[in-house]
């Protein structure tokens, strides 16, 4: 056997023993408000979608907050796919409840597995490479409920954590987020951990596992100058990297989010770059009405380079 195809079979062998890694839950998954302003929210997070982005912004946040939202997202087919195949749309959603010192929440969120490299491979895959043309990345979907708690410690910190229960593949595993938040005067900072268990689902080339992530950001809210009701600036920095079924991403966003006419109308905007493999720009925008007193109706819109973040989302919203 020559050494190039040992190399392979050996290759295909370590390849078969390890467990996957799920692509696309990243923090921008959920969460209108927060991908309105391109996923600049760790430092925000004072609603109910708290119990995803950072679980220690629900003690900063209204009394109640309730969330109902459902995004669409579109992949484009491979580059140099001449079947004429359609775009794959997927769908996402969830529901949250907030109080100071509990949140509740569900979301179903769709993941495509990491095609493992092909050891024979001669050459750079492109990022929207699946395979054999036609053949799509394998993909599932992720039920996810949580219980989000905090405790306060002195005047300025939170810190808290989302006790979760996923269930992918037929299997269910609990996992487990932390989070912290501190704040003085106008400023805040925010840092969140995600899947901080690394839950693995499956047994062996089959197996998933959900990375862990780290997420900082932070927050400056000024009061209403006569113009506006107020306007949030912020900063948000993954500390990880991700690998996902687009590529490696690790994120730097910024964005803002402004009120007016009594707050209700609120707009938002922001910029995301990944600093990890092939740099990808994100632009967002979003918007927010007031249907009656406390409830709003927030939608968001993405796009850019990244086709995976390409899409729209509507959620209604309850905050008092």
């Amino acid at each position: 056997m020559r050494n190039g195809s040992l190399r392979a079979t050996l290759g295909a062998a370590l390849v078969g023993l390890c467990p996957l890694a799920a692509g696309a839950q990243i923090y921008e998954s959920v969460g209108i408000r927060a991908q309105g302003m391109a996923g600049a929210f760790v430092a925000v997070a004072d609603d109910a979608t708290a119990t995803w982005w950072n679980p220690a912004g629900l003690a900063t946040g209204a009394s109640f907050s309730g969330v109902v939202e459902r995004e669409s997202h579109r992949e484009s087919r491979r580059e140099g796919d001449s079947t004429g195949a359609p775009s794959d749309t997927w769908h996402s959603g969830g529901v949250a409840l907030a109080f100071p010192a509990l949140g509740l929440s569900y979301y179903r969120l769709h993941i495509s597995e990491i095609r493992p490299p092909d050891p024979t491979a001669t050459g750079p895959l492109d990022r929207q490479d699946q395979g054999v043309v036609g053949v799509g990345l394998p993909s599932f979907d992720i039920d996810q409920f949580g219980a989000s708690v905090g405790q306060s410690l002195g005047d300025h910190l939170v810190v808290a954590s989302t006790l979760k229960l996923v269930h992918a593949q037929s299997e269910t595993h609990g996992a487990l987020d932390v989070g912290a938040m501190a704040s003085f005067g106008k400023m805040r900072f925010g840092l969140a951990v995600r899947n901080a268990t690394a839950p693995e689902f499956g047994r062996g080339a089959a197996a998933i596992v959900l990375d862990r992530q780290a997420r900082a950001g932070v927050a400056l809210t000024s009061t209403g100058n006569g113009r506006t009701d107020g306007v949030t600036l912020a900063l948000d920095a993954d500390l990880t990297t991700t690998t996902t079924a687009a590529g490696d991403e690790r994120h730097v966003a910024g964005g803002i989010e402004a009120w007016m006419l009594r707050r209700r109308l609120g707009l938002r905007g922001g910029l995301s770059a990944n600093m990890a493999g092939d740099a990808r720009l994100v632009s967002a925008a979003g918007v927010s009405v007031a249907l009656r007193r406390a409830m709003y109706l927030d939608g968001e819109a993405t796009g850019g380079s990244d086709q995976t973040r390409r899409g729209w989302g509507l959620a209604l919203r309850v905050s008092f």
